[in-house]
């Protein structure tokens, strides 16, 4: 039997998927697993995977995997889901439900090689040990480059520098068009070479972004920093996870339907008075003292 697993949305959901990859292997060993993405780079080496395409490049699909073929598909979305609008399970877990495949607890997974290893890791090395950051994520098309509901407030991410800039070489993971910072050297490249990186790191600081489930696929708890989204759902209990603090003002949800929060920052529901009452900085510092 074909088994068709379409995955529609960014690069950590498609880590993500990695996990029900396994789980449905596990279910169906004897059976092919088709993988349909934007983001073959995730899936290399996978030996759960038998086939991988990009959405982009499907010539034949039909005549080659469907036609005449017996074949389970997987195509639905798990954001579309009760259980994923309660926030009451992980979406791992969602997700393998949703095709009936029993879910095991299973984790994301990377594979690298070797060669990858040696190649990727001659560009990262210091003379200190690597601290590493992703502090801002998101498309590069978005309207706003910073998102409250998201991102980690500059004065937050300055003073965790500050703290930790003599001891520790920091990287920042982040695009040319994503805010920098004084004492740490920004990092971009291909996926596999961000996997390096975060393999050589020590200590990481991280959002709910491809960072995070990276960390979880290489078995390196991090520290995470929640808002909106639950680390319930998006998360790990292997990370040290630090949710924001109570807001403090109402939000305006004129505009909200099946999500109360825009991930992008809708500015009329953000529910402080200012980006310093999200976080206490001490408490993100005593998280990652706790991971040493």
């Amino acid at each position: 039997m074909n088994i068709i697993f379409e995955i529609s949305g960014g690069i950590g959901k498609n880590i993500m998927a990695t996990a029900v990859c396994k789980a449905i292997k596990t279910q169906y060993p004897n059976d092919k697993l088709i993988v349909v993405t934007a983001y073959n780079d995730v899936f290399i080496n996978n030996p759960n995977v038998d086939r991988c395409f990009n959405f982009n490049n499907l010539s034949y699909f039909h005549e080659e995997y469907i036609d005449g073929k017996e074949v389970k598909l997987c195509l639905q979305d798990p954001y579309r889901q009760t259980d994923f609008l309660k926030r009451e399970k992980s979406l791992i877990q969602i997700w393998c439900e949703m095709f009936m495949i029993k879910y095991n607890g299973e984790f994301p997974e990377i594979f690298l090689t070797e060669r990858e290893k040696n190649f990727y890791s001659k560009q990262f090395q210091t003379d200190k040990p690597l601290f590493v950051m992703q502090t801002n994520g998101g498309a590069e098309n978005q309207p706003q480059k910073y998102s409250w509901a998201r991102d980690i407030p500059s004065k937050n991410v300055v003073e965790v520098i500050e703290h930790y800039k003599n001891d520790f070489a920091i990287a920042h993971i982040r695009r040319e068009d994503q805010v920098g910072y004084e004492f740490t050297t920004p990092v971009q490249g291909n996926y596999r070479s961000m996997v390096v990186l975060i393999a050589m790191s020590k200590q990481r600081l991280f959002i709910d972004s491809f960072a995070q489930h990276t960390a979880m696929a290489l078995n390196l708890p991090s520290v995470v920093c929640w808002i909106v989204n639950s680390p319930r759902v998006f998360g790990y209990f292997s990370h040290k996870n630090i949710e924001a603090n109570e807001f403090t003002q109402k939000p305006e949800l004129v505009s909200s339907y099946i999500d109360k929060f825009d991930i992008t920052g809708n500015l009329l529901q953000f529910p402080y008075n200012s980006e310093d009452e999200i976080f206490d900085t001490q408490k993100i510092i005593d998280g990652i003292e706790s991971l040493k």
